[in-house]
């Protein structure tokens, strides 16, 4: 499923919020990564993502924060979740933990130029 991403960077308090267009609310906000936060809503499908710390976390400088170009990809089945994270075509951020968060199998794509 692809969905268009809205995402914004605070670089006073050093923040990362995406917002997949249209969601609303949330059901469950599970911390995936040290510092990176998915928002699932009650249909189990992501609505947001949140980093604090943003350019620590992901280890990159804030002025590439800033570019509007994001794309996040989550693939998810019932033993891992998958999570890439690119901005201008550059893969960011790749996080892969185990699935204990209940959530089904999906695959889904939020993408700034959707």
């Amino acid at each position: 499923m692809k969905k268009r991403l809205i995402s914004s960077y605070d670089e006073v308090n050093d923040t990362f919020v995406g917002k997949v267009d249209g969601g609303h609310g949330f059901c469950a906000d599970y911390g995936i990564s040290d510092g990176v936060f998915l928002a699932i809503d009650e249909n189990n499908f992501p609505t947001s993502v949140y980093v604090n710390n943003a350019s620590e976390v992901l280890n990159i400088p804030k002025q590439i924060l800033e570019n509007s170009n994001v794309r996040i990809s989550i693939i998810c089945d019932a033993i891992f979740l998958n999570f890439n994270m690119c901005i201008e075509g550059l893969k960011i951020c790749s996080i892969r933990c185990k699935n204990h968060y209940g959530i089904p199998s999906l695959n889904f794509e939020i993408d700034s130029n959707h």
